[in-house]
């Protein structure tokens, strides 16, 4: 659905964004993630045509961004990190406004934001001033502004900004489900909403892309091993040597001790070999019962740390 080609923007000097290249599949949700100053939000803006590159590509359902604008931002709805309203409209009045903009045949403007409205919670506050309304419900808004005129592709910055939990939840939830019907670019500084929502993620740095992939594939291929923790009741020494056993395993020690009954122990094997199944047979043989199994995978936020390093240190 989005094709970016050897894609450049330059600063006089300066190059924000670095000859980057990738493609979001169509129905699917990309976390795109990067520190601040990596060139994201330049990304963004080129991709729905607020800015022009310098050098190379981006197309939209088969449309040149800078040959066709107007038939790639048909097809795209965008919410900045700061929502784009008029604070001296009506909810209501805006959404009309952006309606005309967009071209909404009149005769479906109204059925059009009411489904809109009832879908981002904002039924209630349709005849109040934007700039009488709470940071978390001008950024619901903005969302509603993103998704008039039905287009294919969403393109999302921060849009849980300023909610509070029970809102993120909902609209973590919201961003789910549209996912079944339209193409969606998620940037978040909330790395656990990424995971939550996003099936692959483009991590970029200093202008440049530094991993594509999903969260799982990342972990897998920084990990130069894989690692659980495993909470067993049973005698440490017996449970050591049977853990030991086990083909792939590299070593295994006592992490903690939860009671005087069980220990926790943290297991190294090789990456590629899986040690769970055996792991459970060899203790259940045994009459020692695994309490709790956990996986120690690396995280998104430590993926994302990891990839975005200099070599100063700096993140």
């Amino acid at each position: 659905m989005i094709e970016i080609n050897k894609l450049t923007k330059r600063y006089g000097q300066i190059e924000a964004v670095k000859n980057i290249s990738f493609t979001v599949n169509e129905g699917e949700i990309l976390g795109f993630l990067g520190p601040n100053g990596a060139g994201k939000s330049t990304t963004m803006n080129i991709i729905t045509g607020y800015l022009p590159a310098t050098e190379g590509s981006v197309k939209v359902d088969g449309f040149d961004i800078l040959e066709e604008p107007e038939e790639v931002k048909k097809r795209i709805g965008f919410l900045p990190e700061q929502p784009p309203v008029y604070k001296d409209m009506t909810v209501s009045e805006y959404l009309k406004f952006v309606s005309d903009l967009k071209y909404v045949p009149k005769s479906k403007q109204k059925a059009q934001l009411d489904d809109i409205m009832e879908l981002c919670g904002i039924t209630d506050h349709v005849g109040r001033l934007i700039k009488n309304l709470s940071k978390g419900y001008r950024q619901r808004v903005g969302l509603a502004q993103s998704l008039i005129g039905n287009p294919d592709v969403l393109v999302l910055d921060e849009p849980t900004v300023g909610l509070d939990p029970k809102q993120i939840i909902e609209i973590r939830n919201l961003i789910k489900s549209l996912g079944k019907k339209h193409t969606i670019i998620l940037s978040s500084h909330i790395l656990p909403e990424v995971s939550a929502v996003c099936e692959r993620v483009v991590i970029i740095n200093k202008g440049e892309i530094a991993a594509v992939d999903t969260p799982e594939n990342l972990s897998k291929g920084l990990n130069s091993a894989s690692r659980l923790t495993a909470t067993i009741a049973g005698p440490q020494n017996q449970v050591s040597k049977l853990i030991n056993d086990i083909y792939g395993v590299k070593y295994n020690e006592v992490l903690g001790k939860p009671n005087k009954d069980t220990l926790t122990y943290v297991i190294e094997s090789d990456k590629e070999i899986d040690v769970r199944r055996p792991l459970f047979f060899a203790m259940a043989k045994a009459g020692y019962p695994i309490i709790e199994l956990r996986s120690m995978d690396m995280t998104l936020e430590d993926i994302f740390l990891k990839v975005t390093t200099v070599e100063e240190g700096v993140h």
